[in-house]
């Protein structure tokens, strides 16, 4: 598995800061420009990412024209995959051919909006460069991979769905293994905006997660992806195992008093008792978030996912060196 997060360029930082319980959310870093210039951004504080314009284009054989159209989110999310197959001992070419699929969430698309923004003329790389379809089919088509290649927008869920469907799938034999995560990188003031409007983002800045203060929620970027295979297959295979995941469900909230608004209904059961029934031993998780009550904005698709730490895990095999994100591409 491997992620980049607010402070944190990879998850041994990642570590380090929650085990220092350090908190990285802040103002809007210098390398914003876009951010930076428009007068609503004034006092925002969210989590952001370190130098999310560079990018390893030629390490992937993408040109750097092309790489200049590519959302930031598909550059992250292309480099964090190549980190998490390394991290699960495998080299990326040897997976050519083999039945690997991709899942990945993914909600914003500010990226888009900023270049429009920007004018000029329409160029062939925009159309690709944008589209969420190929932040999945990217890694697909660069890897030469045969299996799914989907990209899910459930809003603040979309990843644990993303995992969902590649539990699913390796379930079904649609793949052999999996890469399963989501990415999330804030490029434009306009949704800050809007959620400020709409009473959503904290004026403390501050997360206050199933508490009386919560004022709302504060705006994070990170990118995340796992490795996933059948257990009795890596077992035989010597694959280093981190975790297991016992059992997964999802299913919508129904009508609630808005599009927006919290439901507190029974169903949230039914999609305990789906994930039991897959697992050999329910273990529910807490997978929400508390915020203001006007007027919640969460998103009633859920995940439900249980996992055990599997002690004694050690990496193995070896692997080429990771592109390394020695220059800037884009705005």
């Amino acid at each position: 598995m491997a992620g980049r997060f607010p402070g944190a360029d990879d998850l041994t930082a990642l570590w380090d800061v929650v085990a220092a319980g350090e908190d990285r959310i802040g103002p809007v870093p210098a390398d914003r420009p876009d951010l930076l210039a428009d007068p609503r951004m004034r006092g925002v504080r969210a989590g952001f990412l370190d130098r999310v314009a560079e990018f390893d284009a030629t390490a992937f054989g993408i040109s750097p024209r092309e790489a200049g159209f590519m959302d930031p989110q598909q550059r992250h999310f292309l480099e964090v995959t190549w980190e998490a197959l390394q991290d699960a001992g495998r080299r990326p070419g040897e997976l050519a051919g083999t039945a690997t699929g991709v899942f990945v969430g993914v909600a914003t698309g500010d990226y888009n909006e900023l270049m429009a923004s920007r004018g000029g003329a329409s160029e062939a790389h925009m159309a690709t460069g944008v589209a969420h379809a190929v932040l999945a089919n990217r890694v697909s088509h660069l890897l030469d991979l045969r299996g799914p290649s989907e990209a899910l927008d459930t809003a603040c869920s979309s990843s644990l769905v993303a995992v969902h469907h590649a539990v699913r799938a390796l379930r079904d034999g649609d793949c052999d293994l999996a890469v399963a995560g989501g990415v999330n990188l804030t490029l434009s003031p306009a949704l800050y905006d809007t959620f400020t409007r709409a009473g959503m983002l904290s004026a403390q800045g501050r997360c206050a997660s199933f508490d009386d203060s919560a004022d709302g929620y504060v705006r994070g970027e990170g990118v995340g992806a796992v490795v996933l295979k059948p257990l009795h297959r890596a077992l035989e295979d010597g694959d280093p195992v981190r975790a297991v995941i016992l059992g997964s469900a999802v299913n919508h909230g129904g009508r609630s008093p808005s599009l927006t608004a919290r439901t507190r209904s029974p169903r949230r059961r039914s999609s305990s008792t789906r994930c039991a029934r897959r697992a050999s031993t329910p273990a529910p998780s807490a997978t929400c978030r508390r915020t203001a009550p006007a007027p919640p904005w969460a998103t009633r698709s859920r995940s439900r996912a249980s996992s055990r730490r599997t002690p004694g895990s050690t990496r193995t095999g070896t692997c080429p060196p990771p592109p390394h994100r020695t220059s800037r591409s884009g705005p």
